[in-house]
């Protein structure tokens, strides 16, 4: 008895193939069946197909039928086998109609883990060279998000920095399913089996775990990092304003090295840093202190982590094991909407789409020259950005970055097929469906803090599933709408969303949706955020009225009067975290050898204002770098700087 074949559902033969393959081979008539000795199972189909089966999964399947890869011959076999077995997944029998069946089982999933499977048994499968590979990976160390099998979801699962691996039928590893191009990264198959051990020894029974792997804490003594601290060091002591020239070979140095250690998210930290270093050079409105601040800061911050006693596994801090692109399978990526921002004269456009197979949202970008043409018309990939906004694309040409961008490979746009969304967001993986916002607090509470977290696209993207709009308001000093939205327990989130240039209607077409004046408003896509221990969202798609709703593409104009809200003015403990932060973020631009006389002033007013709303050990950091500047020690007040600023921020994200 082939159980391995009996075990196949719907979706598990989807993934292993293509769902329009699996409506195909349901249509034909059901082949005559013989089983060999070994277990080879035969199907012979009416005009002269034959198609077998041996053990070891689908790509060891053969057909006469000359196709390449699986067919639907192959496909046809495994239905009919399970209809004439009745096994878990059988359906009606080939050529009855269209084939149907359970989409998971009603009991319990069975008690099988992925880290059982020996190295003996990944070796036979994937082989001695990419073993091999795989344990460079472990000896660097990686981090892994583990989803155990559940009787919704019976195929366990692993999310890697490169592919998400699902494990279809227990203990068989002929049946394992990566989103990445067959043979382009098997190694992840091992590197997913050893997540799985780790979970196992750490963390038996919980449903979802994220565990590092490998790696040597502290490995080498130093972090890699120290001619990015360099760079950073000397943009923090002359500042945006006094760098002068030649900055751009210094930072080109520092990328290619960083590149060349596989350093992913220093690599893109450098990377915003040399751009705000551009945008303020360019007098650019994309330039903002506290930004350029910020990634002086992240760079100390993964350096000290990974270097300090007791350090954090280096590849969750520094990316070490992310592969610079991956290319994925054939991919169903489902558009959750778009931003649309600025810099300078260029118009830069975010596609955010979910991607099924490894429960996560990817990124597709594009900039192009404002020439005052809608946005919406631009095109890519054959399709314009109003479709891929508002569409389900199906792919074989999709590459995915470290960072979860996605680019449509040259060559192969024919092979990108877009089809309109009704936006049933309902069906998206758990990870990025939101049905209770009390449950989104929690995990937003349970991050890693952001300066150490991976620098990943769309991190934080969610959908979010809407019972009511309780209330809306519009503030006009900052042209910015917010809108109360409750799940159906009653927890409740903030909508909200700001005018800008590059997108005039965001606004005007967002309340419109809200208002139910384009059907019933059923899910908001957006980014998921923290703000005066409230959830807010920054949205970025809707669906209502059976279609989705992109603001940022709507032009403006319709929206009918909003309630005004009164004055918007932050909370005490919160001003104070943004005006301190505001005063480091200057030394940044000026320059810490650059300050104006007044400055250690100020410094010792922040520090007093803080100390009086018991943020004392802020206050104290605050204070340490006010002492360092009067002893005039170069190191020190950058170490101090470096100190008081991440307090800020940290303080800041989880106010």
């Amino acid at each position: 008895m082939r159980t391995d074949l009996l075990g196949l559902t719907t979706d598990a033969l989807a993934a292993l193939t293509n769902r329009g393959l699996v409506k195909r081979a349901g249509r034909e008539a059901a082949p005559d069946l013989r089983t060999d000795a070994d277990g080879t199972v035969h199907g012979d189909f009416a005009g002269g197909p034959t198609a077998s089966l041996p053990p070891g999964g689908l790509d060891a399947a053969r057909c006469t039928c000359g196709a390449t890869g699986v067919c639907r011959h192959v496909v046809g076999v495994v239905l009919a086998y399970q209809h004439r077995h009745a096994g878990p997944a059988a359906g009606p029998p080939a050529g009855t109609g269209e084939h149907a069946q359970a989409e998971g089982r009603d009991s319990d999933p069975p008690d099988w883990s992925p880290g059982q499977v020996s190295d003996d048994e990944l070796t036979a499968r994937i082989g001695a060279r990419l073993m091999t590979a795989a344990r460079r990976t472990e000896r660097t160390g990686y981090t892994a998000r583990v989803r155990r099998a559940t009787a919704a979801d019976p195929a366990p699962q692993v999310e890697l920095a490169t592919a998400t691996v699902r494990f279809l039928i227990p203990g068989d590893l002929g049946f394992v399913h990566t989103d990445a191009v067959a043979g382009s990264r098997d190694d992840v198959i091992a590197l997913a089996v050893w997540a799985f051990r780790v979970a196992d020894e750490l963390h038996p029974g919980m449903r979802e775990v994220r565990v590092d792997v490998g790696g040597e804490a502290g490995m080498g003594g130093g972090s890699g990092l120290e001619r990015a601290l360099g760079l950073a060091g000397t943009v923090l002591r002359e500042g945006a304003a006094h760098l002068g020239q030649g900055w751009e070979a210094t930072i080109a140095d520092v990328q290619r090295r960083l590149d060349a250690a596989g350093s992913r998210w220093p690599l893109l930290a450098v990377g915003d840093l040399a751009e705000q270093l551009t945008a303020y050079r360019e007098r650019s409105a994309h330039y903002r202190p506290e930004l350029l601040a910020s990634h002086l800061a992240e760079l100390h911050a993964r350096h000290r982590a990974v270097t300090r006693p007791g350090a954090t596994l280096r590849s969750s801090v520094l990316g070490t094991a992310e592969a610079a692109e991956t290319p994925l399978r054939r991919a169903r990526l489902e558009s959750l909407g778009c931003r649309i921002r600025s810099l300078g004269d260029r118009r830069i456009a975010e596609i955010y789409l979910a991607h099924s197979d490894s429960a996560m949202v990817l990124v597709l970008r594009r900039a192009w020259d404002d020439d005052g043409a809608a946005p919406a018309r631009r095109r890519i990939a054959g399709s314009t950005l109003a479709a891929l906004a508002t569409g389900n694309l199906v792919t074989e040409s999709a590459v995915r970055s470290a960072s979860r961008t996605v680019r449509l490979a040259t060559g192969r746009i024919s092979r990108t097929t877009v089809s309109p969304s009704r936006g049933d967001w309902g069906e998206l993986s758990p990870s990025l469906l939101v049905t209770d916002l009390a449950a989104l607090g929690r995990e937003l509470d349970a991050l890693t803090l952001r300066p150490l977290r991976p620098r990943v696209e769309a991190e934080l993207v969610r959908v979010v599933a809407v019972s009511e709009v309780v209330a809306m308001t519009y503030a006009a000093g900052d042209q910015r709408l917010d809108a109360l939205i409750a799940d159906q327990a009653g927890n409740t989130a903030t909508v909200t969303a700001t005018h800008t240039g590059a997108a005039p209607g965001r606004l005007d077409s967002l309340a419109a949706v809200l208002a139910g004046e384009e059907g019933e408003l059923r899910f908001v896509s957006g980014v998921a955020g923290r703000t005066a221990g409230g959830v807010v969202i920054d949205p970025i798609g809707l669906a209502a009225g059976g279609r989705v709703v992109v603001p940022d593409l709507r032009p403006a104009g319709g929206s009918g009067p909003l309630a005004v809200a009164g004055t918007d003015q932050h909370d005490p403990l919160t001003a104070v975290l943004i005006d301190a932060r505001g005063l480091l973020a200057e030394a940044a631009h000026h320059g810490l050898s650059h300050l104006p006389p007044t400055y250690d002033a100020r410094l010792a007013t922040a520090a007093r204002r803080l100390d009086t709303l018991g943020l004392r050990r802020i206050a104290q950091a605050v204070t340490a770098l006010a002492a360092a500047r009067s002893q005039d020690s170069g190191e020190a007040v950058e170490r101090t700087w470096i100190d008081a600023y991440l307090r800020l921020e940290v303080a800041l994200d989880l106010i």
